[in-house]
Formats: C-alpha cells, sequence, structure tokens
C-alpha cells in the first residue's frame, strides 16, 4: 500500500525535462507566448458567457465582487504554480506537481481531474462554437441545417426536428487539433492574433460601454439573500455572501488559462523565468479586464434581462438594446465570442495532451500518449486520439453539462497544488527556484481556504458529481495504471553540464 503514495524524485523530474529523444518535445515558446497563451484560454466561455450566468442565478450585480474573489483565489494559487513551474520545468502542470510532493495516486487522482477540465471543457467549448458559427453564418444568409448542427438529444421548438449530429463542432475541433499538431509555435502564433483581436474588442466594450451604464442597475449592489429557481427548475442561493460565493464558483471556468500555461513548462525556451511570467502575467492582466468588463455588463442591463434572453446571447443582447448607435459592436462581441471560443479549445486540448504526455511517460496510461511526431515533436497520438474523444462528445450530446464541474475539477487541482508548494518547501527547502511564492505557508493557507470556499459555494450536487467521475478514475488506475507505474525505473542521465541546481 505504501507505493500508493511514492514520490516521484525531483532528480528524476529534472534530468527527464533535459531529456533528449524520442519523448521530448520541442522547446519553443518564450514569455510573451506564455502570456498570450494564458489570456487564450482565460478570456473565452468564461467572459462572454459565465459572466451572464452568474449575474442571473447567483449574485446580480456583485458579479464584480465574485470576479474579485475568483481572483484572489486565482492569485494564491498562481503563486503557487509559478513557483513549481520554475522548479519543475516539465508538462504536466498539477499532475507532476503533485507526484513529487503527495505521491502517485494523489497524482493519479488530479491527472484524471484535468480530464474534466480539458478534454470534457474542450468538447463543450465546441458545441457553443457551433451555435455561434451559425449566427455568424445568419449575417450573410446561409445556417447549417438543426439536424447538422445538434446532438440527437435536441429538439427544436418550433419544427420539432431531432438533431442528428454537430457537425461544425467536430470541424473547428479537428482543424485546431491538426494546428497542435503541426507544432506548438505556430499553434500560439494562431493563439496570439485571436488573443490581440479578444483583448481589443473587450477593451471597446468597457471604454464605450461606461457611458451607458444605468446606476439603478447597480442598487443594491449586494442583492438580499434569497433562492432564485431557474426555469430548469434548479435551485440557487441568489445575493449576499453566500451568492456572491456561488458566482465565484461558476466564473471560475473563467479562469483556467493560467494552469494550461503551466502545461506547457517542457516547451518554454527558459522555463525557470518565463513560467512565473506566463502564468502570473496572464491571471493579472485578465482579472483587471474581468472586473471592468462585469461592472459595465451589469450596469447596461437588469438582472432580469440576463435571465429571460438567453445567456449567449445576453452580451450581444445588452449592447444591442441599451446601447443605440452600436450593433456593430454587438456583431464585433459575437466574432470576438466565436475567436474566444477557438483559442480556449486550442488551449485546452494542449493541456490535456500534455497531462496524459507526462502520464504516459509514468507509465500510467498507455505509451501512444507519449508517442512524439519525428518531425514537429508533437504527441500527435495523444492529439488524435483526443480528437476522437472530444468529437464524439461534441457531436452527439447537448451542451449542458460542464461550466460549473469544470469549475470544481479546476479548485481541486488548485488546492493540491497550493498544498504541494509548502509540502515541497519543507521536504526540498535547498531546491534551486526561479521563483518562490513570498509569505508561505500563509499564502498556501489562503488559497486553500479561498479555493474551497468556492468549492463550498457550488454546492453538493457538483461535489456528488466530482466523487463520482474520481471513483471512475480509480477503477482504470487500479486496472492498468498501477501495474504499469515506472515509479521505481531509474531516472534517465542528466545531460553533461546539467545539473539538479540549475
Amino acid at each position: 500500500m505504501a507505493s500508493l503514495f511514492a514520490r516521484k524524485p525531483l532528480e528524476k523530474l529534472i534530468a527527464e525535462s533535459h531529456e533528449i529523444g524520442e519523448h521530448s518535445l520541442k522547446r519553443s515558446l518564450g514569455p510573451v507566448n506564455l502570456v498570450a497563451l494564458g489570456i487564450g484560454a482565460i478570456i473565452g466561455a468564461g467572459l462572454f458567457v459565465r459572466t451572464a450566468a452568474a449575474i442571473a442565478d447567483r449574485a446580480g450585480p456583485s458579479v464584480v465582487l465574485a470576479f474579485m474573489v475568483a481572483g484572489i483565489g486565482c492569485a494564491f494559487a498562481g503563486l503557487c504554480y509559478a513557483e513549481f513551474a520554475s522548479m519543475i520545468p516539465v508538462a504536466g502542470s498539477a499532475y507532476t506537481y503533485s507526484y513529487a510532493t503527495m505521491g502517485e495516486l494523489v497524482a493519479w487522482i488530479i491527472g484524471w481531474d484535468l480530464i474534466l477540465e480539458y478534454a470534457v471543457g474542450a468538447a463543450t467549448v465546441a458545441i457553443a462554437w457551433s451555435e455561434y458559427f451559425n449566427r455568424v453564418l445568419d449575417w450573410f444568409g446561409l445556417r447549417i441545417p438543426y439536424q447538422w448542427s445538434h446532438s440527437p438529444f435536441e429538439i427544436e421548438n418550433a419544427t420539432g426536428l431531432h438533431g442528428w449530429i454537430n457537425i461544425p463542432a467536430v470541424f473547428i475541433l479537428l482543424l485546431l487539433t491538426a494546428l497542435l499538431i503541426r507544432g506548438t509555435k505556430e499553434s500560439a502564433l494562431v493563439n496570439g492574433l485571436i488573443v490581440v483581436l479578444k483583448v481589443t474588442i473587450v477593451l471597446m466594450v468597457i471604454a464605450i460601454g461606461w457611458g451607458f451604464i444605468n446606476p439603478a442597475n447597480h442598487t443594491p449592489f449586494i442583492p438580499a439573500p434569497t433562492t432564485y429557481v431557474t426555469p430548469q427548475g434548479i435551485h440557487h442561493a441568489y445575493g449576499g455572501v453566500l451568492g456572491i460565493l456561488g458566482a465565484a464558483g461558476v466564473v471560475f471556468f473563467a479562469y483556467i488559462g493560467f494552469d494550461a500555461v503551466s502545461t506547457a513548462a517542457q516547451e518554454a525556451r527558459n522555463p525557470k523565468r518565463d513560467m512565473p511570467i506566463g502564468i502570473l502575467g496572464s491571471l493579472v492582466i485578465c482579472t483587471v479586464l474581468y472586473v471592468l468588463f462585469s461592472y459595465v455588463l451589469s450596469g447596461l442591463a437588469t438582472v432580469e434581462d440576463f435571465r429571460t434572453h438567453g445567456r449567449e446571447a445576453s452580451v450581444a443582447f445588452a449592447i444591442s438594446n441599451y446601447m443605440p448607435g452600436y450593433e456593430w459592436l454587438s456583431k464585433s462581441v459575437t466574432v470576438a465570442i466565436l475567436a474566444g471560443f477557438s483559442s480556449v479549445i486550442l488551449v485546452m486540448l494542449l493541456g490535456q495532451s500534455r497531462v496524459f504526455f507526462s502520464m504516459s511517460c509514468d507509465g500510467l496510461v498507455p505509451k501512444t500518449f507519449s508517442d512524439v511526431h519525428r518531425r514537429f515533436r508533437t504527441p500527435y497520438k495523444s492529439n488524435m486520439l483526443f480528437f476522437v474523444f472530444t468529437a464524439l462528445f461534441a457531436a452527439f450530446v447537448p451542451e449542458d453539462v460542464v461550466g460549473e464541474m469544470t469549475s470544481i475539477g479546476t479548485l481541486f487541482a488548485f488546492i493540491l497544488v497550493c498544498a504541494g508548494v509548502w509540502i515541497m518547501r519543507v521536504r526540498q527547502p535547498h531546491a534551486e527556484r526561479g521563483f518562490r511564492v513570498p509569505a508561505l505557508p500563509v499564502v498556501a493557507i489562503l488559497g486553500i481556504i479561498t479555493c474551497g470556499a468556492m468549492v463550498y459555494g457550488l454546492g453538493w450536487t457538483n461535489w456528488a458529481r466530482l466523487i463520482v467521475w474520481l471513483l471512475i478514475g480509480l477503477i482504470f488506475y487500479f486496472g492498468y495504471g498501477k501495474s504499469h507505474s515506472r515509479i521505481s525505473a531509474p531516472p534517465p542521465e542528466m545531460p553533461e553540464g546539467i545539473s539538479l541546481a540549475e
């Protein structure tokens, strides 16, 4: 039983990060690429969709405070991620860090948990991308028929038509998977162009929309505590402290980008310097934009507007109805959402393949997931397998799946990273760190408390789903991973001139 908690030695992790051969990734990312990678994943579905959902169901105008709470929790976790990423420049993110500090079983749980965050999240965002793609086609008098753009479980109210398969969702997954196989640097370039577009439009909404804010929509800024029942019959705590915490848990989905940055550590040119910049830089920029954007959006329209006019159309609706003369901005937001979804999918697919790359190198999942393309130096087989998985999900399953479930999985990973950096500081106090978390263990403890409070705010139904998902993962671990683990294998030889202190 002790082997369940066997830790992967730091020396072995460092040696693997410098290993050159058929399982090595190409180091091609600089600090600007990494910051853009983070922004690419952070600004997307969360800002344009989850903000409206949080206003409607949980917090009203106090969604601004919810973003601050989520941002604070991310800041604590981000500092811990930055120390780990500068210390262990290996693909795998929270999975790798947990393996080094809390042992193999905890690492497996986190690796399995990250499927929830990345692969299932990518499929769900692809479904949303499909809906927005049809909206853009509408501008030109075109439309993909309902049957070919919805799952078999969906029915069009007006005509009674059943969906068959969501082809646009599969198409965007295929396109972005091909881009990832072609190379991380090329993917980062495309992501960077999308980031410039998204941030420009977000800044325009903030700057122009500020003059249209109706102070009455911000009164009271923190609604009195009550219960809101959604049209689907789901009960949510609305207003007060619980409403803010619940909304923070909902919008936390929007913050997973900096976590995705850490999965690319093995492809950073100078990870000890660049990873902290990428993680903390993207987090700071996006938190400021989120707080300002949510303040403007909640001031433009009423809470009732967000409840009755469709979650995904809420931003465009608010602009069209409360900012006369700016219909072009409403259409620009639709384009930004479409581009934003694309970059979120791209970074999620990247993150998932890199987590499984690390797990495969450790023997916990089959070797296929760590096979690297001879020319492109990317885990192409893993990319293709995850395309099949996500495409099946996106093609045949309706959209009302992830959201809060993804948030709780991410929060769980953040809690373990905060605990792990504290444990590593105690066990390996003299190991070289390119970045050190200030005021440890205070920062780690505050990160655990803040993230734990948001988990509490998401409610027992999400706790139950997470537990069921983790139980399924344990079946896979004991059925395959434990017997194939390479934890006892000798570390690869350190290349000449490289030492643990480097």
